[in-house]
């Protein structure tokens, strides 16, 4: 650079340290000059990044705040992440109404946005990806160190249940019509081959990992949903009733209720998706519970299992003497 100006009649001079580039062992001063703030400038540098990783790994969110949440700093004068209402609820709704896999993102992300989220449908997708949500803090790779989970210092918003959850309808792993489980014994079978391929040299050491990761991630899943199932059964009793007086004011509940409820109210009756060109609508399949609630009195007449007469009414009088003699009675 120095050639092209001094090519260009320029004769560039440091003010604080002026060198006389005629000599030519003033060159060798002057590259030492200009590489010193560099070296400052990357020593500073790498003191951030190393700082703000600390700061991860120690759980505090190094950045302005995500949607659901507030910067604020403590009375100690540390900085962390509090969830900020209303849009705290409306994320976490969100997650709720993603993890049925009954309404894609967009829909999921309109009706948000109608209730007072704000928030891009870009922002929007990156936020369901997100993991601070259910309290973890994502560090990214660094060299030789692998990214990884720390556990946050900030509140959750969520469960990491229902985070797996999103992401596995979001992923489209999840189906609506069950979920598959695998059999734990197949885990370490998958890690003991891998390993054996891996010794014998037929499986590189990245695809070893890569296997080994998904292996883990499984075991985490099943995990969370074994504990699901050994948790505390909670009582039905009120949710039974609740569900009764749904039933009975069914139609009072669809008639004054919003866009939203009577949705939901269709398509628990009809669970296919309904197909309508403009004219008319293709008949499609009914609940087999809604479908036992309106049948008929005719219908159920012939179904109803009526008892015989003849053969189980008890007589209330004695019957005639046949062909035999009586008998004398005590």
């Amino acid at each position: 650079m120095i050639s092209i100006l001094r090519g260009l009649g320029i004769e560039p001079q440091a003010i604080e340290q002026p060198l006389d580039l005629s000599i030519p062992e003033n060159k060798l001063m002057l590259a030492i000059y200009l590489s010193t703030s560099e070296v400052e400038n990357d020593r500073r540098a790498l003191n951030v990044i190393r700082g703000m990783r600390k700061a991860r790994k120690e759980g505090r969110w190094m950045a302005s705040a995500p949607i659901g949440y507030k910067n604020i700093t403590t009375e100690g004068g540390k900085k962390m992440i509090v969830p900020k209402e209303p849009q705290a609820t409306l994320i976490k709704h969100a997650f709720e109404k993603i993890a049925t896999g009954m309404f894609s993102t967009e829909q999921i992300w309109k009706v948000s946005k109608a209730n007072g989220l704000k928030c891009c449908k870009n922002n929007f997708l990156v936020t369901m990806r997100n993991p601070v949500y259910y309290g973890k803090i994502f560090i990214p790779k660094y060299k030789d160190e692998e990214s990884q989970l720390a556990t946050g210092l900030h509140q959750p918003l969520i469960s990491e249940k229902l985070y797996k959850e999103v992401q596995d309808v979001m992923d489209g792993r999840k189906q609506k019509q069950g979920i598959k489980i695998f059999s734990p014994d197949e885990l370490p079978l998958r890690i003991r081959t891998a390993r054996e391929l891996l010794l014998k040299g037929d499986l590189d050491g990245a695809d070893y990992k890569t296997v080994k990761i998904e292996c883990e991630e499984q075991v985490g899943r099943l995990e969370i949903k074994l504990f699901d199932v050994s948790s505390p059964k909670i009582n039905i009793e009120n949710q039974l009733e609740n569900a009764v007086n749904v039933l009975l004011n069914l139609d009072l509940l669809y008639k004054n209720g919003e866009i939203g409820l009577k949705r939901e109210i269709i398509g628990s009756i009809f669970p296919e998706k309904l197909s309508f060109d403009g004219v008319q609508h293709r008949t499609t399949r009914v609940n087999e519970a809604v479908s036992i609630i309106c049948l008929i009195s005719s219908k159920l007449y012939s179904k109803k299992k009526w008892a015989n007469d003849v053969e189980t009414c008890l007589p209330t009088r004695v019957g005639h003497d046949g062909l035999e003699p009586s008998t004398k009675r005590l």
